[in-house]
């Protein structure tokens, strides 16, 4: 007889559908059941289901199998460029017949400023030698946050600024170079094609615990003293008897 009525590995997908949760934006519920996966970062997919054995020229099967990858808190407080520790063994002495020892596999990491020209201030953050690249390739910092997704992101900081920028985009915020009217008009108009609503803007990134925090400050009601309430309800009798006398 089992333990549970549902599987463990169904427990997030049915806490989506009751209580609170269920009354999240229909945006932010389909962008935490999306399951894309990750670019590959640690390893490389073959992208075949067979090949030659180059040896024997038989057909063999084979399975991208993905390294796992361990994403520390500390990486949600820098940009990573989706690469995170990898943790195997190593051989002592390199010599395969003698004791495995455990190993992590690091990156490199580097503090760089970065200019953010949506934001207009100047970030100083932890990035590795991929970010920097990432970045060159899509041509700026603004432009990195911007298109890269949140499976590729791995941090909380990368979205967060998403967020912020995304925010700045909606409301065309006039605080950008409040003297230079031209010129934030030229860069609100440089990334347009990066513009969502604002009712949208505000929930990209969050976590489920934000968001379900950000939905009950929402929903959140003063209470009425019952007193206010009879006293409507009196007030409203007498207009009623007075209506039926005339």
């Amino acid at each position: 007889m089992p333990l549970h009525r549902y599987a463990p590995r169904l427990w997030p997908a049915l806490r989506l559908r009751e209580g609170i949760c269920a009354r999240l934006p229909e945006h932010y519920l389909a962008a935490l059941r999306d399951d894309t996966p990750p670019t590959p970062v640690h390893w490389r997919p073959l992208g075949v289901r067979y090949r030659r054995n180059p040896r024997t020229g038989a057909r063999e099967r084979v399975q991208d199998v993905p390294v796992p990858v361990y994403f520390p808190p500390a990486a949600d407080e820098g940009l990573w460029g989706g690469e995170g520790w990898i943790r195997g063994f190593r051989y002592a002495r390199n010599d395969k017949l003698s004791t495995r020892l455990p190993k992590t596999w690091k990156p490199q990491l580097f503090e760089r400023q970065f200019y953010s020209e949506i934001l207009d201030a100047t970030l100083t953050i932890t990035v590795t030698m991929r970010t920097l690249d990432l970045i060159d390739e899509a041509y700026g910092f603004d432009f990195y946050i911007l298109k890269t997704p949140k499976a590729d992101m791995c941090s909380k900081l990368g979205m967060d600024l998403k967020r912020t920028m995304l925010l700045r985009l909606a409301r065309r915020d006039p605080k950008l170079h409040p003297d230079d009217p031209a010129k934030r008009e030229a860069i609100y108009n440089k990334y347009q094609e990066f513009a969502i609503p604002e009712e949208e803007a505000e929930w990209v990134g969050l976590s489920l615990e934000e968001a379900i925090e950000k939905q009950r400050l929402l929903e959140k009601k003063d209470p009425v003293p019952l007193f206010k309430v009879y006293a409507e309800e009196l007030v409203n009798q007498l207009k009623e008897q007075a209506l039926q006398k005339q």
